[in-house]
């Protein structure tokens, strides 16, 4: 790389020999103007006012405009004699924080490099020491007839250094943000926040003058004598007015240009619909002993009967059950009460709806009557 500038860097009473060098570079298409008639060139020629001649730029130097319109001039001697220390020298002020520094003050970015190997040394020590320290270097140093500001950081293993405006050269943001009051609510900030995840972050070096290389085919495709070729015409998109509604839009279709659900979260929220009020909610039937739960109209049926039966009023079932258990033994009486609590489990229209208690009862009383029986017979 060409340098556009030798010097020193002053650090402290260390000196360090550099050279500045571009340390970016622009890939604009450039133009040239011609006269449309004919394709000629317009060209700007440097012409002498008294003389009306063109010059050399040989012949070209500096001066000063003065307020009656005279002419002072100024030559690279003069220059290389002014009564400031950064004529040759990027002198370091302060080391400050990187934080520190405005973004609107940076300008154009340059390389320093060592200048022969006596300056190794010495620029590898303020490398290593802006690294330890995190910090960077806020130097004056004077470039193209004018004394500049200037950041010194590492970058890789070199040290760059960005030019900046002085503090007063940047206008203050009056007059720039609304007037009115405007009141934003919770749910923009989410949704702002959500279309900032859904973008997410991507790598610089991605990104691409997407305008040059369609002006470049647009060059190569006339100097072929070719048709260049068209813009693509995309749909307008349509005025919303409602910011809500276009953060919305902006989150859906962020999703889908980044593969649609792939960037979805993994779990998602099921949506279960409540009831309404007042409506009772619906129960399953319970399976007993394996078999299906009768139909609802039996279930009535049977508690209908069952709450309009009083102790002394039993079911003909239940009668027949008792007067089979007196005739039996004592030794059966317990066996036949398990009969008949099974007989009435099993069927539905005899004694479905009689408790087990009550089955339990029943054999109890006929046990009793039995038993008085048997020893009067012995």
């Amino acid at each position: 790389m060409r340098s556009i500038w030798n010097g020193a860097i002053s650090f402290g009473l260390v000196s360090i020999p550099i050279k500045l060098v571009n340390a970016t570079e622009s890939h604009a298409v450039s133009f040239r103007q011609i006269h449309t008639e004919d394709g000629g060139r317009i060209r700007y020629r440097k012409v002498c006012e008294l003389e009306d001649r063109e010059v050399t730029q040989a012949e070209i130097g500096k001066a000063y405009e003065d307020a009656d319109g005279s002419m002072v001039p100024i030559t690279d001697e003069d220059l290389s004699h002014l009564p400031i220390p950064t004529a040759r020298t990027i002198e370091i002020v302060a080391f400050v924080p990187e934080e520190r520094i405005d973004p609107l003050q940076m300008g154009a970015a340059y390389y320093l490099a060592a200048s022969g190997a006596p300056a190794a040394k010495p620029y590898t020590l303020l490398r290593e020491a802006l690294k330890r320290s995190n910090r960077v270097a806020i130097a004056k140093f004077a470039l193209r007839g004018r004394e500049r500001l200037g950041m010194l950081r590492v970058v890789g293993d070199a040290i760059a250094m960005h030019g900046l405006l002085w503090p007063d050269e940047v206008r203050a943001p009056e007059g720039v943000a609304p007037d009115a009051g405007v009141t934003v609510r919770d749910q923009e900030l989410d949704l702002a926040d959500a279309l900032m995840d859904t973008l997410g972050e991507i790598d610089l070096a991605d990104l691409h003058d997407e305008y040059r290389e369609a002006l470049e085919e647009v060059i190569a495709a006339k100097s072929a004598g070719e048709t260049p070729p068209e813009a693509r015409e995309e749909a307008a998109p349509g005025k919303v007015l409602d910011l809500m509604a276009a953060l919305e839009s902006s989150v859906r279709a962020a999703r889908e240009s980044r593969g649609g659900e792939e960037d979805a979260p993994a779990e998602e929220a099921e949506v279960r619909s409540l009831r309404e009020r007042g409506t009772p909610s619906r129960q399953t039937p319970k399976e007993t002993g394996g078999k299906k739960s009768t139909s609802a109209a039996a279930k009535k049926t049977a508690a209908k009967k069952t709450a309009g039966r009083t102790g002394a009023g039993k079911t003909a079932g239940e009668k027949a059950g008792e007067k089979a258990a007196a005739k039996e033994p004592a030794k059966k009486t317990a066996g036949r009460g398990t009969a008949t609590k099974s007989t009435t489990k099993s069927t539905p229209a005899k004694g479905a709806a009689t408790t087990k208690t009550a089955t339990r009862s029943a054999a109890a009383k006929s046990t009793a009557k039995k038993a008085p029986s048997r020893k009067r017979s012995a």
